[in-house]
Parts: structure tokens; C-alpha cells; sequence
């Protein structure tokens, strides 16, 4: 069993049925981050220059040929960030370069494959709405993907030129306290264990396929 795993309780998270008051037994304050704006930005470059470092294993026979690359996670690096606030008071020019780190996978001139890290930065300018003053301050994080298909090696710059599909998404947020409505703490069922029985998915199916019977005229 586990929360979503056929186990039905007032105590466990989903969907509500009947009155959502019913059960209600308390205000509570728990800490949280609040996300005042968010904004997702998408682009793809060409021939982005991505510096290795870190190669494994060490020193890799040139020149290399480049198979795949992609994020090592989902977070972004902010850095340079400048927050210009607009006239209207809520609004904001936002501008950051946020940094990827990517993993690029290769094989050397002798065939032994590896890996080196590496990151691709882009500067984003946008308008996002910001909260106004306070004395805890908002934050500009990011959450960052990345995905390179194809790449070349650049003898010269001992580096790769590779082509990227990168998605970034913005936000503006703050670490707060927030007074919710709850119904208690969750009642937390027993793990269900995995089974290798391999046939109990083939003897559940039905006999024949479900589904409107024919009728006749």
C-alpha cells in the first residue's frame, strides 16, 4: 500500500468527496515557499562552445567524438542578477545569467568511452511581477533542463560546438509562514512490496477486450 496504492482514508492526500469542511480541525502554520511569479523560457542553441572539465578517464586521446550531453540536475545557477522595479510598483525588469551544468559523454580516439562536465549560460531579460518591500526578501531561482543531440569536436578549442534544447524556468519566491487549514496528519499505510510474480499482470486482463458490445438492427 502507500497513499495512492488503493488505500482510502479521511487522513491520506487526494481527492476530496463530500463537503470539504467535514473533518477540518485546525489552522496551522507551516514554512513554505511561496512562488509570487514564474515564467518559462525555451530556446534552442547552435554551435555553443562547451568547455571540459573533469574528463574521466583522465587525459582522453584526441581528437573525441561526441555522443550525447544533458543537465546533471534540475536546478539552475542565477548569478548577475539585477532587479529594476517598473512604474507600476509590481513589475520588474528582471535580468540573471543562469548556468546549466551539463554531463557530456564521448569516445576517444581509441575507442574508450568517458565523460567530462561542462555548462551552458544564458542571459535572460525578462518582466516578471515582484512582491513589494519587506523585510524578508524575495529570491530569483531557476529551474533549468538541457539536452544536446548533436556536437562536434573543435580540435583548436579543445572543446565541443553542440547544438541544445534548453528550458529554463524563472521564479520569483520567498521563504514565508503560511496559516493553512488542515485536517490533521496524515495516517501513513505500509509500503507494498515488490513482486516479480510475472504472470499476476497476464491472469488480471479480462478474457476479451472491454468495451461497447455489438447490437443488432
Amino acid at each position: 500500500m502507500s497513499f495512492f496504492s488503493n488505500f482510502s482514508s479521511d487522513h491520506c492526500p487526494g481527492t476530496i468527496s463530500g463537503n470539504p469542511l467535514n473533518g477540518l480541525c485546525e489552522k496551522v502554520c507551516i514554512q513554505a515557499e511561496k512562488i509570487f511569479d514564474a515564467g518559462i523560457i525555451q530556446t534552442r542553441l547552435e554551435n555553443y562552445t562547451a568547455r571540459l572539465e573533469n574528463p574521466v578517464p583522465e587525459n582522453p586521446t584526441y581528437p573525441l567524438t561526441f555522443i550525447s550531453a544533458r543537465s546533471l540536475s534540475s536546478v539552475g545557477n542565477v548569478s548577475g542578477l539585477t532587479v529594476e522595479r517598473q512604474t507600476d510598483g509590481n513589475n520588474a525588469r528582471i535580468q540573471a545569467t543562469v548556468t546549466i551544468p551539463i554531463e557530456i559523454v564521448y569516445v576517444d580516439a581509441n575507442g574508450v568511452e568517458g565523460k567530462a562536465t561542462s555548462s551552458v549560460s544564458l542571459n535572460e531579460d525578462v518582466l516578471m511581477f515582484v512582491p513589494p518591500a519587506s523585510v524578508i526578501p524575495f529570491t530569483v531561482t531557476s529551474i533549468a533542463s538541457c539536452v544536446s543531440p548533436e556536437g562536434t569536436f573543435d580540435a583548436a578549442e579543445g572543446a565541443f560546438s553542440i547544438s541544445a534544447c534548453v528550458t529554463v524556468i524563472l521564479k520569483v519566491a520567498m521563504q514565508v509562514e503560511l496559516l493553512v487549514p488542515s485536517y490533521g496528519y496524515c495516517a501513513i499505510p505500509p509500503a507494498q512490496e515488490y513482486s516479480q510474480e510475472v504472470c499476476s499482470g497476464f491472469f488480471e486482463l479480462p478474457l476479451y477486450p472491454q468495451g461497447k458490445a455489438c447490437s443488432r438492427k
